[in-house]
């Protein structure tokens, strides 16, 4: 896979496999590119331009294989039979929640260390995990051999929270405080800002609205 693959693609092949997971349990041996594509809202054509990146897939008058695709993407995206320590600094509603969310350890996905700012929550048990003081989180992700971090702090908080990870040795850091952080190129790093979604539903469901008023009148 020499040549560049574009991030949303890689995006895409995680629908790819929670798709692939539901014909499964149907029990459907192949499905077709079309039937793949449409309840994600995509076209056959950019299922099969995703696909060719990482190589050929389908069967001439059947469409793909359900299983070996699933194995396939799986691999590719890291999740098949690997386990990847996740550690979470913020455990407030939206902290909590994810914590909570059991698909994540069906993917692969391990919370090992969880820490909090606020000494009222420190040595509280949550999900099996005893909140740590966030002053101790660049020593537990080196300590835990830490894969991902998540960050659900304050967004003032959020970049030393950031450095903490990035000093401790993690590599990849997901973001969902609304602050943009900075890191160096050698870290990955998303960033989910969950008002700025919302934001952008509203704005289309408030031209959807102004365009129905506007037929009205």
């Amino acid at each position: 896979m020499k040549q560049q693959i574009p991030e949303a693609c890689i995006e895409r092949l995680s629908l790819y496999v929670r798709e692939l997971g539901q014909w499964q349990r149907r029990g459907c041996g192949f499905v077709s590119s079309r039937r793949l594509a449409e309840p994600l809202g995509l076209t056959d054509a950019q299922v099969r331009r995703d696909l060719s990146y990482f190589g050929q897939f389908g069967t001439s008058g059947r469409g793909y294989e359900v299983r070996r695709l699933l194995s396939t993407l799986s691999d590719i995206l890291g999740i098949q039979g690997r386990v990847w320590r996740v550690a979470l600094a913020g455990v407030g509603n939206l902290g909590s929640a994810l914590l909570a969310y059991r698909g994540f350890q069906n993917r692969g996905f391990v919370f090992k260390v969880v820490v909090d700012a606020d000494s009222q929550k420190v040595g509280r048990v949550i999900q099996g995990l005893t909140i740590a003081p966030s002053r101790q989180l660049e020593e537990l992700v080196r300590r835990h051999r830490i894969h991902i971090g998540i960050i659900t702090v304050p967004s003032e908080a959020a970049q030393a929270v950031c450095d903490q990870f990035i000093r401790g040795g993690v590599k990849a850091i997901v973001n969902f405080a609304p602050a943009r952080l900075e890191a160096p190129s050698g870290v990955r790093l998303r960033n989910v800002d969950l008002a700025l979604e919302l934001e952008a539903l509203a704005f289309y469901l408030g031209r959807g609205k102004a365009l129905t008023d506007g037929l009205q009148k």
